[in-house]
């Protein structure tokens, strides 16, 4: 999903940079220069010894953070998806905050990640989740489970938003909710592959907030 944190979505109180050890700033590092790599070229093409070179460290620096290359790509993950989740728990408690209701609130969590992507000073790099799906055979069991896992857990996020909706607004029109919970993370993952295509950095963004109209199509909001 949205990779980069923009200020309205920055949590109240941060660490400055130089609050993290040295080995700490090497590490991340480390995992920007890897993530820039794989979603561009692919994990296979990304080498050990390009990512040393680029990072300005030996060889037995890198291993000191990582055991072997599918290491790098579990930890890797792991921050991408704390952030992912991090933007997506800020969002979410600034619409529960300026609406009680579920429907509206939901709809006010889609608007604000709208004007999230629009903000975004350039295209939306890639995603990791699709460039492990698609390179699947090259990660480990464990990568791939992970990735299946955060599939899943955003699945879980927005169908429970949904049941606390149908609760309250009976849609309008018979909806799989588990389908439509898997339509925003659609939504997100198609957008990001057709505004690289198209050159178009407001392609989500409209995306999104058509995803909203159907939303409200279907409880008659």
């Amino acid at each position: 999903m949205v990779q980069r944190l923009v200020e309205k979505t920055r949590p109240a109180v941060q660490l400055p940079a130089d609050a993290r050890s040295k080995g700490e700033r090497t590490r991340d590092r480390i995992l920007d220069i890897a993530q820039d790599a794989i979603i561009h070229k692919g994990f296979a093409a990304t080498s050990i010894e390009e990512l040393v070179e680029a990072a300005g460290i030996t060889k037995s620096g890198f291993f000191y953070h990582f055991r072997d290359k599918n290491d790098l790509a579990r930890q890797l993950f792991e921050r991408f998806m704390d952030e992912d989740n991090a933007i997506l728990d800020t969002l979410t408690a600034r619409a529960r905050t300026l609406s009680e209701d579920p429907l509206q609130s939901l709809l006010i969590f889609l608007n604000l990640y709208a004007e999230t992507m629009d903000d975004m000073p350039e295209l939306h790099p890639g995603c990791l989740v699709a460039a492990i799906t698609y390179q699947e055979q090259m990660f480990d069991r464990e990568v791939r489970a992970m990735n299946r896992e955060s599939i899943l857990g955003l699945r879980a996020r927005f169908r429970e938003w949904l049941a606390e909706i149908e609760r309250t607004h009976a849609p309008r029109i018979a909806t799989d909710f588990d389908a439509l919970a898997d339509q925003l993370t659609t939504v997100v993952e198609g957008s990001i592959v057709l505004s690289k295509a198209l050159a178009d950095q407001r392609l989500m963004g409209r995306q999104m907030r058509l995803f909203r109209d159907h939303v409200k199509l279907i409880f008659g909001a």
